[in-house]
């Protein structure tokens, strides 16, 4: 074993001694952090140069990442992507927090009370992510799940985030799914814009989200299928996630003022009146 990787005694926490940890952790750790800083899938060499290791070296902690679940290869492209016990640990991240929480029990009778699913849907990076998600009554012929990353612009979910949360990561959102989709040429390693550029017709539609607070999606992005998305605010009127409810749509009414547009209102304002009480 190498010097470096010993770690220090626990107890030898004194002041002004840094220190000393497993430095082969660190570095994996370096892997992991390029990973999360370009939000998409790296090929080796340029996995290896964002976490600034040769190629070979970067290969054999990858080795030992893949083995763990925290990275995970495709086998066609060859490129790296978190895996599966990354994700779970993000999971677990999410849900510690305060909007999680409330959110949660809220979705369940929502979808019990409208008899259609409803996600709860937070900012992952590489768009809104789905990280609760409670099934109606009614089947959907689309596959949604924990995970599932909604697109920012053809999704009434992704629409709400465009309207309401914080420019820079959405527009880092929108630069993810963009590289993703093949539909950009930024190069690898450069800053998202603070803000997100779009065309004029989107813009105007998202000054409409804004001031009528709700999105809905009419037999889009999937045919058949509609629904209905709302932001939850915070104390400081920051947005923590949305609220959607997805349907059939020769079954569920999407009307701006239908029951099932005022019971979503509703338990999106529970939960944000929730927040605010715990403040």
């Amino acid at each position: 074993m190498k010097t470096e990787d010993i770690e220090s005694n626990p107890a030898d926490t004194s002041a002004g001694k840094k220190q000393r940890g497993i430095q082969s952790v660190e570095v994996g750790g370096r892997l992991l952090d390029a990973l999360a800083r370009h939000r998409a899938p790296l090929g080796l060499s340029e996995l290896a140069g964002a976490a600034q290791l040769s190629a070979a070296q970067a290969y054999t902690y990858l080795v030992s990442l893949t083995r763990l679940g925290l990275v995970k290869r495709d086998a066609l492209t060859g490129s790296y992507e978190p895996g599966p016990l990354a994700l779970r640990l993000g999971l677990l991240h999410i849900e510690q927090q305060p909007a999680y929480h409330v959110a949660v029990p809220q979705a369940a009778a929502l979808a019990e009370a409208v008899g259609f699913s409803v996600a709860v849907c937070v900012a992952g990076t590489q768009g809104p992510t789905i990280v609760r998600y409670e099934r109606g009554g009614f089947p959907l012929h689309v596959n949604l799940h924990v995970g599932t990353v909604m697109s920012l612009e053809a999704t009434s979910t992704g629409r709400v985030f465009c309207a309401f949360f914080a420019p820079a990561q959405v527009a880092a959102m929108r630069q993810s799914q963009a590289r993703t989709a093949g539909r950009t040429t930024t190069v690898s390693g450069v800053d998202a814009p603070a803000e997100p550029s779009f065309d004029a017709p989107m813009r105007a539609r998202l000054d409409e989200i804004r001031t009528r607070g709700m999105e809905r999606g009419i037999d889009a992005p999937s045919p058949g299928i509609s629904s209905l998305s709302v932001p939850v605010f915070d104390a400081e009127r920051r947005m923590q996630l949305a609220l959607t409810v997805i349907g059939p749509s020769g079954s569920i009414d999407v009307a701006w003022h239908g029951p099932v547009a005022h019971a979503l209102r509703d338990a999106a304002q529970r939960v944000a009146d929730a927040l605010v009480n715990r403040v």
